[in-house]
């Protein structure tokens, strides 16, 4: 039977979580903030976007879903551009679910509530120091919920302040400079490289296509693009 010790101070191993998140956590602030501003200017209140960000806590898709609903794009649209931007945690999932193996099914459904691009990449590099499950566990759950609590607090202090907010501040240009940051680390060989300029020089290429397709179609060419090049030189997917 499987337990879930820590291997030393419980609560050691999530407090090093936090720290290890806190740097990201002032990083992706201004994005969590424009994301309560772009609810509010869509004809949203702090109310309905604090819900929405609880129930999907996906800080592109939610901004990228608000944005095509209020062009009134078909929801086949909407639902179809959430999942190809979604698609990477399933990626993310098989990537970190054996560092988990074993746990409980509660644990495991603990771990996926919260699972984002930061928290993915914090708790591998924390973990190679972590051998327990319980402290994997814990550090993880560390990194992964103070991330959480954090983002709902920014939302709806952006969905306050609204309008408010001006224009000139640049914080919309906090949301491509997230990903980047975590972007340009995973690009690591020739399939990485290729699958990132394909995804790039379409998407700019298509951006004019309505209702964002261009970045599904990006997206598309960027997998496709990865494949075929770790295929052509002979490396694991």
């Amino acid at each position: 039977m499987t337990t879930l010790g820590a291997g030393g101070r419980p609560g050691s191993h999530i407090a090093a979580g936090a720290r290890a998140m806190a740097p990201i956590i002032i990083s992706i602030l201004p994005f969590a903030l424009i994301t309560g501003v772009v609810a509010t200017r869509l004809g949203l209140s702090a109310w309905q976007a604090s819900v929405g960000s609880v129930l999907i806590f996906a800080g592109t898709s939610q901004i990228l879903a608000m944005q095509l609903f209020a062009q009134g794009a078909p929801l086949i649209v909407i639902l179809a551009t959430v999942f190809f931007i979604n698609l990477r945690f399933v990626m993310y999932s098989a990537s970190i679910a054996p560092h988990f193996s074993g746990a409980p099914a509660w644990a495991k459904a603990l771990v996926a509530w919260p699972l984002t691009d930061q928290s993915f990449m914090v708790a591998l590099y924390g973990f190679e120091q972590r051998p327990a499950l319980g402290q994997r566990l814990r550090f993880y759950l560390g990194a992964a919920v103070s991330l959480w609590v954090i983002w709902q607090v920014a939302v709806v202090g952006g969905a306050l302040l609204g309008a408010r907010l001006p224009d000139n501040w640049g914080l919309t240009f906090a949301v491509p400079l997230t990903f980047l940051a975590l972007l340009i680390p995973a690009i690591v060989d020739r399939a990485t490289i290729a699958a990132s300029i394909a995804a790039a020089v379409v998407s700019v290429a298509a951006h004019g296509l309505p209702w964002n397709i261009g970045l599904i179609i990006g997206a598309l060419v960027g997998l496709a693009t990865g494949l075929g090049a770790s295929r052509l030189t002979g490396r694991p997917a």
